[in-house]
């Protein structure tokens, strides 16, 4: 699995030339509520299983939480499902607050 830090994903993001990768954020509801990248699908992991057939598997997907460590284990879970173009952004949002986003709340 891939691996991105904040910086990097910024960097992809704000490309006009790359394919926009969807976002999957797996935090609990209030956390997404609290703070979220621009653009983030809220997908709590808690009910990762029983949705996850409503993702697409051929798009790149960077997988988001709070500092790296549910993501990952949605990513190895996706991954071992069919999913090819998973990537996991490390130290999760934040990561993306300290190092990207310094207006966005943490928590």
């Amino acid at each position: 699995m891939r691996q991105l830090r904040p910086a990097e994903l910024k960097a992809w993001l704000d490309d006009p030339d790359r394919l926009r990768p969807f976002l999957l954020d797996v935090r609990e509801p209030w956390e997404y509520e609290r703070c979220h990248i621009a653009g983030a699908t809220s997908s709590p992991m808690s009910r990762i299983q029983s949705t996850f057939s409503q993702l697409d598997p051929d798009q790149e997907m960077v997988v988001i939480c709070h500092h790296g460590v549910r993501s990952f284990h949605v990513a190895r879970f996706l991954e071992h499902n069919g999913f090819e173009h998973v990537i996991n952004l490390t130290g999760g949002v934040d990561a993306w607050a300290k190092e990207v986003d310094h207006q966005m709340p943490t928590y």
